[in-house]
């Protein structure tokens, strides 16, 4: 019978969607982090559940090929690269056995054909959205990433996957913060001021955007701050504020207001130009974005009398990119700010024929269908959870 603190010798027989390494002992299924499929490892025993536990790689007995050798153990700590521990393109590989077991497991389907996974060419500082905690850590305000499953803080300059001005961008601000002693946020104290630095950045234009998140409205000697930003960085034309005074773990709070220069900030897509808000959701991979709406737009075979129905349309970035080629574009949004800058981004682009709805999708589909409208092309793209 294993108990907790055994150390067991395992052989890794797959990998959870989240990266943890599979093994199974004793009639019971074990996650470990940093293990690959196919390599025995000594395991300590961390947790046991009913038939599930936790395991720590005590050893490693044999390695994988698909191991990267290349990357700090910090990251894999923190949850920034899951999959940091395996080559990318075993990575890719593994993303669509993802996609094959999902339609067999939860349909049932096994005989359609899943395409090799599109990958990128440098699967790295790609990310042009930031959000980064603030926090106080051996006495020192730091910036940085949380370590996996819990609230501390690791303090990190190098995000990998972020564009590296943001990187920059953050670094600078959090020097500045410390110069100026502006307390960082204690989530068990419920105390201090600067909870979180979002940054945004246009991957074509450059422009950046820097939302500070606060407990309170005011923010002693902000405005020497914003000089010194601006100064080092010109490329930043918007500095928002943001206020969030609740004990939660969402970012924003209701409350926005602009401390500088615009409101948004503008980047393009397949030739469409978007303005982008401190909360809208936009792609965070411009590169694999573009090529993703691309193979949309191929497999389509669309005409100029196609109509297209983009569920879950967010600021329209995926109809917008289809408009110009089909007669129609409908789109629908639960969230009602998105979709007023659907309409905007339409506006903006010159596009006539796209025309978006505050309502849930299937709501919305069901009101199109009895309006007679007859899609030949439906685009789904919800959030995680749908």
């Amino acid at each position: 019978m294993l108990n907790k603190n055994d150390i067991v010798e395992v052989e890794i027989v797959d990998l959870t969607h989240e990266g943890a390494g599979v093994a199974k002992v004793d009639g019971f299924v074990f996650f470990v982090d940093n293990a690959l499929p196919g390599e025995v490892i000594k395991m300590r025993v961390l947790k046991l559940k009913k038939n599930i536990g936790f395991g720590k790689v005590e050893e490693y007995v044999t390695l994988s090929p698909n191991r990267n050798h290349d990357i700090d153990a910090t990251y894999l700590r923190s949850g920034i690269a899951d999959f940091g521990h395996m080559t990318y393109e075993e990575q890719l590989k593994f993303k669509r056995k993802q996609v094959v077991d999902n339609l067999y497991k939860t349909a049932g389907i096994s005989d359609v054909e899943v395409a090799e996974t599109l990958g990128m060419d440098t699967p790295y500082a790609y990310r042009n959205k930031a959000q980064v905690p603030v926090r106080r850590v051996k006495g020192q305000l730091e910036t940085g990433f949380y370590r996996k499953n819990s609230h501390d803080l690791i303090p990190i300059e190098d995000f990998l996957i972020q564009d590296k001005e943001i990187d920059k961008l953050i670094v600078f601000v959090r020097d500045l913060l410390r110069r100026y002693d502006l307390k960082p946020y204690d989530e068990k104290e419920q105390t201090g001021l600067i909870r979180n630095l979002v940054v945004r950045r246009g991957h074509y234009s450059g422009q950046m955007m820097l939302v500070f998140v606060t407990t309170r409205p005011k923010v002693f000697r902000i405005d020497q701050v914003i000089a010194m930003i601006t100064e080092a960085f010109p490329s930043v034309v918007s500095i928002i504020q943001n206020i969030n005074d609740k004990n939660t773990n969402a970012i924003f709070g209701k409350e926005f207001c602009t401390l500088y220069g615009q409101d948004t900030i503008t980047d393009s897509m397949l030739g469409n130009d978007y303005e982008i808000s401190a909360q809208s959701f936009y792609q965070v991979n411009t590169e694999m974005a573009e090529k993703l709406y691309q193979t949309a737009i191929d497999f389509s075979d669309l005409n100029s009398d196609s109509i297209v129905i983009d569920a879950y349309s967010g600021i329209g970035t995926i109809g917008l990119s289809f408009a110009k080629q089909v007669k129609e574009v409908y789109g629908v949004e639960v969230i009602e700010t998105a979709v007023e800058d659907a309409k905007k981004n339409a506006e903006r682009n010159g596009i006539t024929n796209a025309h978006y709805v505050a309502d849930s999708a299937e709501n919305a589909m069901a009101k199109w269908s009895k309006d007679g409208i007859k899609p030949d092309i439906i685009i789904v793209d919800p959030p995680r959870k749908g």
